[in-house]
């Protein structure tokens, strides 16, 4: 299993979600579950006592910032006109084409997406622009993204292939899956054919569509299937992810990865970053991707998730732990719907198996359902405390 100590895994996250206005054909409900960083912990230390007990080195990750672990704005009916098979297309079958026919056949699918988002610091306010891809799922303006480029957004602008430019609203947004879907109102579009990406073997040729650095709408490039199911983790999320050794740059997430066939078989949301890294690009699997979207579509989340009620704050460094009074590296439970536990403890482990940050948390339930019960232990001042809790079903 990979981590975060051994690459940098580069998603290129913008600020959180426009505010939907009237006039779409879907009520949307917006529901967030924010982690908050509002309640400090109790007992303050200074960096000197720190210091002494931390282990320096571990670099500083890109997720050391705070965010929302389930967050998720969707639709609370869906037109009874549309249909699975309206969403995703049939496959073309074994044909294998050219990579001009590929490029040709493709290119129109993908889009480019521009995020707008408002930062305040004060009185203060800064506009700037967040960039990524996208993938027409639908010929009536239906499209797919990751959902760390339309995070925060005040603003969505599409730029289709054809160069005419819509505004975007948000279907339905699952940062755990980092899926989000986007609606525009336009019609005649050419959505991607969903390929089987579990088909896929290593070495077979792959083309990236996607709209790197922001500035180059339609780009192409290609390589190789590097492995089909790669287990890593990005921000405390453990994914299972196609690798692929096409070039992948800021921009790309949300963009297609497609076969010999034209056929979508990943959603690309990651690259490794790094002066002595090439070559390390990763996508959603359609596989996956197509379950995700068919439950946003039908329920407006992702049907048999767990949930343990708690809303949780992952301290990895320092200075994260100076801002929250804390003294050592840990998950802090922040809020919990159980009284057993208390603002401030930190998880130390579940069934019995050690917890020190939130992709061990993650990984400790990937193995339970909703309904079962589980043993976590966690540490309050210097007393070690464990209950049990049953866990629910997560519903955003």
């Amino acid at each position: 299993m990979y981590d975060n100590r051994d690459f940098n895994f580069e998603v290129y996250r913008r600020q959180r979600r426009p505010r939907r206005t009237g006039g779409s054909a879907f009520a949307i409900i917006l529901l967030c579950v924010i982690i908050s960083a509002s309640a400090g912990f109790a007992g303050g230390f200074v960096m000197t006592q720190m210091l002494p007990n931390w282990d320096v080195s571990e670099p500083i990750q890109a997720s050391d910032e705070l965010r929302p672990m389930n967050t998720a704005v969707y639709a609370d009916s869906i037109s009874t006109a549309m249909h699975e098979e309206d969403i995703i297309p049939l496959t073309r079958g074994d044909k294998q084409l050219s990579a001009p026919e590929v490029a040709r056949i493709v290119t129109p699918s993908v889009v480019e997406i521009q995020a707008e988002v408002v930062t305040s610091a004060g009185r203060m306010e800064q506009v700037r622009e967040g960039a990524g891809s996208g993938v027409i799922i639908s010929a009536d303006g239906y499209i797919v993204t990751n959902s760390h480029v339309i995070a925060d957004a005040r603003a969505i602008n599409v730029r289709l292939s054809n160069g005419t430019q819509h505004m975007a609203e948000i279907i339905a947004d699952d940062p755990r899956s980092d899926l989000a879907i986007l609606k525009i109102e336009a019609d005649g579009l050419t959505p991607a054919v969903f390929g089987d990406s579990s088909a896929m073997v290593v070495a077979e040729p792959v083309f990236a569509v996607g709209n790197p650095l922001g500035a180059l709408g339609g780009t192409m490039t290609g390589g190789l299937i590097s492995a089909t199911d790669r287990d890593i983790i990005i921000e405390g999320q453990p994914m299972t992810l196609l690798q692929t050794d096409a070039a992948v740059n800021p921009g790309n997430s949300g963009g297609g990865l497609f076969n010999m066939n034209a056929e979508l078989i990943g959603i690309v949301n990651a690259k490794s970053g790094g002066l002595n890294v090439e070559g390390l690009g990763f996508a959603i699997p359609t596989n996956t991707a197509s379950a995700v979207i068919s439950d946003l579509f039908t329920y407006g989340f992702v049907r048999g998730r767990v949930d343990t009620g708690f809303t949780l704050v992952d301290i990895q460094t320092p200075m994260v732990a100076m801002r929250h009074n804390v003294s050592q590296a840990g998950l802090y439970i922040a809020d919990s719907v159980h009284p057993e536990f208390r603002q401030g403890d930190r998880i130390t482990s579940i069934d019995g198996r050690a917890v020190t940050n939130l992709a061990n948390f993650n990984a400790a339930l990937a193995s339970h359902a909703v309904g079962d019960s589980v043993s976590i232990t966690v540490a309050r001042g210097n007393e070690s405390v464990t209950h049990s809790i049953i866990l629910a079903e997560f519903r955003p």
